[in-house]
């Protein structure tokens, strides 16, 4: 399967290289064989786009725009996500990799990449130290009081789908499963999350870090808290007051340094985290206390939000 490697970048935006064969090529060839979607890819490759950006700069219809929008997506060279717009929500289009290695072939001196990935229920967290408002919800009910720190000592906790809080962290740890003698030598964290507003607004920024071992990996500034429409998995018991979804992160730390979504967050590396010789490896999230936007913290299970997703680590690595 492809292989995911960021270099160092003396830019901002790292360099995401996408590593693969001859066989998965083939589908990057087609994806790549119109002049009209290589001159889109270069564009993403600029910044992101919604669709309707991506028709009035090509001068074509929004539905054709879509239609090659797709074959890349489905190339795996750009990602696309649901966003608040002015009117609604919007599909927003970024570049995933800005370079491709095509390997044909082993030379046997290489060493095998591989990954281990562990998917953590949300309402499975080890320790916690929140501030209202906060509280739990599963997919059929809310689990003790509303702005109750407490509830999040709840045996039913377990059962989360949706967790916020203002201020504080929860805690996890994650079991390390890559084999003896492995080095791990690139780590991801996928979550659904956004901030946490009353009742929900799509401005509102919030401070959300991230902790790992104990270090502080860095800070991504949600835009807002979302809501006003039903998210794709959200149960139709919550009202659409309330928060509906988040935007799917993707935090990765390797020997250069800390990304989310590819954009360099801090030079925090594998090193300082202490990974390989630890049997289980703990992540915190939250909102520090003196974060300039403490606007807190919704997190959303695989039957909440848009996403069909748990807390998910994926680590890489080589033996």
């Amino acid at each position: 399967m492809p292989k995911l490697v960021v270099d160092r970048s003396n830019t901002e935006i790292a360099t995401r290289v996408l590593t693969t064969n001859l066989d998965n090529f083939v589908e990057i060839a087609k994806a790549l064989s119109s002049d009209l979607r290589v001159a889109i890819f270069k564009k993403l490759l600029e910044r992101p786009m919604n669709v309707v950006e991506i028709a009035e700069m090509f001068n074509i219809p929004p539905s054709t725009a879509a239609v090659n929008i797709k074959k890349l997506e489905d190339a795996s060279l750009i990602r696309t996500e649901m966003v608040p717009g002015t009117r609604g929500t919007q599909k927003v289009c970024a570049a995933v990799f800005s370079k491709i290695i095509v390997e044909t072939g082993e030379t046997g001196l290489e060493k095998h990449n591989d990954f281990v990935e562990v998917s953590m229920p949300i309402g499975h967290f080890f320790d916690f130290h929140v501030s209202p408002t906060c509280g739990i919800v599963s997919d059929l009910k809310i689990i003790g009081e509303l702005d109750d720190p407490s509830s999040f000592l709840e045996p039913e906790r377990t059962e989360a789908q949706l967790i916020w809080f203002r201020q504080g962290f929860i805690e996890y740890r994650f079991p390390n499963r890559t084999p003896p003698g492995a080095k791990i030598n690139n780590l991801e964290l996928i979550m659904e999350v956004c901030s946490e507003a009353p009742l929900h607004n799509p401005n509102w920024p919030s401070d959300i870090t991230l902790w790992i071992n104990g270090v502080e990996v860095g800070t991504w500034t949600s835009p807002g808290d979302f809501g006003g429409e039903r998210g794709v998995l959200t149960p139709v018991w919550w009202s659409e007051v309330n928060t509906q979804f988040g935007l799917l992160k993707t935090w990765r730390i390797t020997d250069q340094g800390s990304f989310i979504d590819g954009r360099a967050i801090s030079s925090v590396a594998l090193a300082d985290l202490s990974v390989d010789q630890a049997s289980f490896i703990t992540v915190r999230i939250g909102v520090k206390p003196d974060a300039i936007n403490d606007g807190g913290i919704n997190l959303f299970g695989r039957k909440f939000g848009n996403y069909e997703t748990d807390l998910v680590m994926r680590l890489g690595f080589v033996r």
